[in-house]
């Protein structure tokens, strides 16, 4: 891994997420009962065999650099490297910390303005590759097979992809290859999708044809983004680019009825996730059950320390939850602390930390997955 660099783009700010979204970061939004999501791609590259990931933010980073310091740069074997405040940010008290100087250097207008601001701390004589993951993506991967398939096609680009249904493709970046796995079309977010397969937004580039591109689009009229500018550059340009499938569960949480519905999956009869896959890190100690047997919790999943004078069915808590007695709670998430008072009936919402009840749109939708599974 040494000669390759991860980097995470975590600049969401959850704006299509309602009041989940309101007053808190999107990569530090709860997901699973004991994690949150930016900690899927964190622990995918931990457990991928990285040292280190490279952090990409320019919307409120000291207090994702507060968070993750806390969180991930306490133990050996593993960092979250915070660029140019990375020095000073971490020798410095606490209460002495600098906020990042965002406008003196300018904001991030995009994912690629993103790599382009922080180039310093990504390209240099030892990288040969550039691993680009997102901080708003639940699922689990070892990144090593698409790194060594990268290696051996001598691809400049390999792009991650799955198949979905197609009514769902003008969610995504659409892609197509030809029948060596060359990428032949990508197209971000189509009106009219030509086919099932989507670019699952981790990709891996090579380092010098990528810094090449960077530099050649900065000087043009361009939307500052590797899917809208960067992919569409290097397959204009003729550049190798590589298809590599995603056979597993992968899910791009962008709204609060995408929120809701993956975690109605992690308690249904076939859930996408183990508990062991989803990140411990809320209630670090606590950890979480799935119940399954009939009584006052059936079929949800629940953190230890959960107090329930109530009901509670196809629900997904995280620690600290107070349920009052005679509360009715169905086929909802309740975050870190939510209380549910005595008699209260909760029924397809997201319940906030401090009691708000964000209810959600839970129109049948079916499967994203493709007839065959895969």
């Amino acid at each position: 891994m040494g000669s390759t660099r991860a980097v995470l783009l975590a600049g969401g700010e959850g704006r299509r997420m309602g009041r989940l979204g309101a007053g808190r970061l999107k990569p530090l939004v709860p997901f699973g009962g004991t994690g949150r999501l930016i900690d899927f791609s964190l622990v995918n590259a931990k457990d991928s065999g990285f040292s280190e990931v490279l952090l990409l933010s320019q919307h409120e980073e000291r207090q994702l650099m507060d968070d993750l310091d806390a969180v991930w740069n306490g133990a050996e074997g593993f960092r979250v490297h915070f660029g140019p405040h990375d020095g000073a940010y971490r020798d410095a008290p606490s209460q002495d910390r600098a906020a990042p100087p965002e406008a003196a250097a300018g904001r991030e207008r995009g994912t690629a303005d993103a790599l382009i601001k922080k180039a310093p701390y990504i390209f240099g004589e030892d990288v040969s590759r550039i691993l680009v993951l997102h901080a708003d993506h639940v699922y689990r991967y070892d990144y090593r097979a698409m790194l060594r398939e990268h290696e051996e096609t001598g691809a400049a680009l390999t792009v991650s992809y799955q198949r979905i249904d197609r009514r769902y493709v003008p969610l995504f970046g659409q892609v197509e290859f030809d029948a060596t796995n060359q990428l032949t079309s990508f197209v971000e977010k189509p009106a009219e999708p030509t086919s099932d397969l989507v670019f699952a937004a981790f990709c891996v580039f090579d380092a010098a044809i990528l810094r090449r591109y960077l530099e050649t689009l900065s000087g043009t009229d361009w939307q500052y983004d590797i899917s809208r500018d960067v992919i569409p550059a290097m397959l204009a340009g003729g550049e190798r680019i590589i298809g590599h499938q995603v056979r597993g569960y992968w899910e791009d949480i962008g709204t609060v009825e995408r929120y809701h519905r993956a975690h109605m999956a992690l308690v249904g009869p076939r859930p996408p996730l183990t508990r062991e896959e989803i990140p411990h890190t809320i209630g670090v100690g606590l950890g979480s059950r799935l119940v399954a047997e009939d009584g006052p919790v059936r079929r949800s999943l629940v953190p230890s320390d959960l107090v329930c004078a109530g009901r509670l069915t196809d629900s997904v808590a995280f620690p600290g939850v107070r349920i009052g007695e005679g509360a009715s709670v169905s086929r909802s998430v309740l975050l870190p602390g939510a209380r549910v008072p005595s008699g209260g009936v909760v029924d397809s919402a997201i319940v906030l930390e401090d009691g708000t009840v964000q209810q959600v749109d839970v129109s049948p939708e079916p499967s994203r997955e493709a007839p065959d599974g895969s």
